[in-house]
């Protein structure tokens, strides 16, 4: 039986009944004795009150403020679990060393960056600040010009990040991410120990390294990690699933004296390990904390039954897992999930937007409905639709579709080559050669524009004057364009962007972003809309109309907040909707086409597919295309993702949809 905790502040402050105010499940966490103890929080269970309530049970029992370590992954969580503490124990949480592990890290640096070979008073640089420094590296080595495509300081960036927080070799992280620079494998460690070498020298700090630079300070230095061994008599972690391994390993460091540890997390929701997040950290901290009490809280306040009953059905296929079974405390709803099997992807985007006006129709309100995805690129032809019928969207996976560069990009050269007299795009496409920034655009401009005026045809352009690193690139570039315009006529636009990829543009996004996979996608996916045009000119004004149209015409008068969001899965954890459109769910689209060669790729691809199920509070509504129109060099028929397939069909409303009407059974949903 639970025992009935208080902690009486004052005279003047009620105490606070933790039995009362706590479910059976949170109440046992948050009571727990001194001890490792590894707390599986599942999906709208209330992590937060249950680490918010334990800080203030700790406090109860006479555990001094600045005793307790409370580590967060974002600055809000920390402040909003900080400031409930305060109001449930007015001034007793004020000495708790509470936030992220990056600050916590800088804390405890400012006290002893000079054991670690930096001076008091170093300064810590945002990514921007990160790539200049880089940039300068490259510089001084002649790395960052040239003939041969080096990675840019962006992407050597992300590849130092990634090797840093997985503690991984750059041979590693090349052959896994970045297969393409492996031929640079070790000029890439060089510029490495030269960019570690020039932090030190302007005694500056990146973000990874107030991680890395604590965990060295506290191994090297054993008087050091004591004291802080010493103080902390209680260590809490929140989001413990999305730990990498410095994090983990700082965790254990910081609490080996008391080993007063307590986790929380959901194995269920580790989504992120492209970005190094170690699943194994939380499935295997029983087995690294001897003793270790598992509590799960699987009471949900969030979903109706309906939802979570595919919630736990959609998680049943992973071997690697802490067993759960979520529990509704909210009625049973009369509509189960919907699966929705469209034509094409076309007709899929027709679908989605003709359900949310009928939605937004009968009462929801825009803002309370989300169209979730695996991939931003599969947002495209919804954010067309919804251009069409003017449906308002806000989008959290990135910039609306044709606002991203690389569109841009590669659009300035379908531009330049069908109206040579368009000078923004001619800029923009000589500025993506090395060597070639503002004022030497202009002064290409002015050769361009006169030779062209003059009769001459693109390949006339080779004579310009250009600089000599840019020689070679702007001979390719020119070559290119003339492509682009072969007699009789210019190319259709899936055919110039093909072109445009091949000769130029996809080496280019190799070395400038880090996430060049994703991009190349988009690319696939605008050249699979382009192959519906003959014209390219044609093509071109639609997609200036796209870009440019604002969508908030058929909602005149609407609060600005009266928009639908758009997301990718991994944006969206944390949060959730009334009505969630959980889209493209083929094998290849999702999971992954790349996550189909591991077993543990697939793993967090469902993992991906249930916390996408469990966004969603009342309606979900599970959709792929059979057929997917123009995909890169053709069309492509897709299978059913193989999630769907392990989901009990009983659970589900099979939705029989014919556009522009459809049938659910006897009734229509349009």
């Amino acid at each position: 039986m639970a025992r009935a905790y208080t902690l009486d502040v004052s005279p003047t402050v009620p105490p606070i009944d933790f039995a009362a105010e706590l479910n059976a499940e949170q109440h046992d966490a948050v009571t727990s004795p001194p001890g490792p103890a590894l707390v599986i929080a599942g999906a709208g269970s209330g992590k937060t009150r249950t680490l918010t309530y334990r800080v203030a049970w700790l406090l109860a029992q006479g555990i001094p403020s600045r005793s307790i370590l409370l580590l967060t992954f974002t600055n809000k969580a920390a402040h909003e679990m900080l400031d409930r503490v305060r109001t449930l124990v007015p001034g007793g949480g004020e000495g708790v060393w509470g936030g992220t592990f990056h600050s916590i890290g800088n804390r405890i640096l400012r006290s002893h960056a000079e054991r670690i070979g930096f001076r008091q008073g170093f300064t810590i640089m945002d990514r921007e600040d990160q790539e200049d420094l880089i940039a300068s590296v490259l510089a001084r080595e002649g790395l960052s010009s040239g003939e041969r495509r080096f990675p840019k300081a962006e992407v050597l960036g992300d590849i130092f990040s990634y090797a840093i927080n997985t503690g991984s070799p750059i041979r590693k992280v090349l052959g896994e991410k970045y297969r393409y620079f492996i031929p640079l494998e070790v000029e890439i460690e060089r510029v490495q120990g030269l960019y570690e070498a020039r932090k030190k020298e302007t005694n500056t700090m990146d973000f990874d390294d107030l991680l890395c630079k604590t965990l060295e300070l506290l191994l090297t230095n054993p008087d050091v990690a004591e004291r802080y061994q010493q103080q902390f008599r209680h260590v809490l972690v929140d989001e413990y699933q999305d730990t990498n391994r410095i994090q983990a390993e700082l965790v254990d460091l910081l609490a080996a004296k008391h080993g007063s540890i307590m986790v929380v997390g959901d194995d269920a929701q580790s989504i992120y390990s492209w970005r190094g997040a170690n699943c194994e950290n939380i499935l295997r901290f029983p087995e690294r904390h001897a003793g270790a009490k598992v509590y799960k809280i699987e009471t949900n306040y969030r979903s109706v039954p309906e939802v979570l009953n595919l919630a736990n059905a959609a998680i049943l296929g992973n071997e690697n897992q802490f067993p759960k079974n979520l529990a509704a405390v909210r009625k049973s709803h009369p509509v189960r999930p919907a699966l929705v099997c469209l034509e094409t992807n076309s007709q899929q985007a027709t679908f989605v937007a003709q359900r949310v006006l009928e939605l937004r129709d009968e009462g929801i309100e825009l803002h309370e409905m989300a169209v979730l995805y695996r991939a931003h690129y599969h947002s495209m032809e919804i954010q067309m639709e919804f251009t069409r019928r003017g449906i308002p969207f806000s989008i959290t996976s990135g910039l609306r579709f044709f606002e991203q560069a690389h569109v841009k990009d590669v659009a300035a050269f379908m531009k330049f080559a069908t109206n040579p007299r368009d000078e923004v795009a001619f800029k923009r496409m000589v500025r993506l050669l090395p060597g070639i920034g503002n004022k030497t655009s202009e002064t290409l401009w002015s050769q361009t524009s006169a030779a062209l005026a003059g009769g001459a045809d693109f390949s006339g352009l080779l004579k310009l004057k250009v600089p000599a690193k840019s020689a070679k690139t702007w001979a390719q570039l020119v070559h290119t364009v003339s492509d682009l315009v072969p007699a009789p006529g210019p190319l259709p636009p899936a055919a110039m962007m093909e072109c445009v990829l091949f000769a130029i543009y996809e080496d280019y996004m190799k070395t400038k972003f880090a996430n060049f996979d994703a991009r190349r996608e988009d690319l696939a996916t605008l050249a699979g809309f382009a192959g519906q045009f003959d014209s390219t000119a044609e093509f071109l004004s639609q997609l200036a109309l796209l870009g440019g149209v604002e969508t908030a015409d058929a909602f005149a008068g609407e609060a600005d907040s009266e928009k639908i969001t758009l997301s990718t899965l991994h944006q969206a954890k944390g949060l959730e909707w009334k009505v969630v459109f959980l889209i493209w769910l083929a094998d290849g689209m999702f999971p992954s086409a790349r996550s189909l060669e591991s077993p543990e790729a697939i793993e967090e691809e469902r993992r991906l597919f249930y916390v996408g199920i469990t966004r969603c509070k009342d309606d979900l509504y599970l959709t792929y295309p059979e057929l997917r129109l123009n995909a890169g060099y053709g069309d492509n028929f897709q299978r059913p993702s193989r999630f769907l397939s392990e989901l009990p069909e009983d659970l589900m409303e099979t939705w029989d949809v014919g556009l522009p009407s459809a049938s659910r059974g006897e009734e229509s949903p349009f």
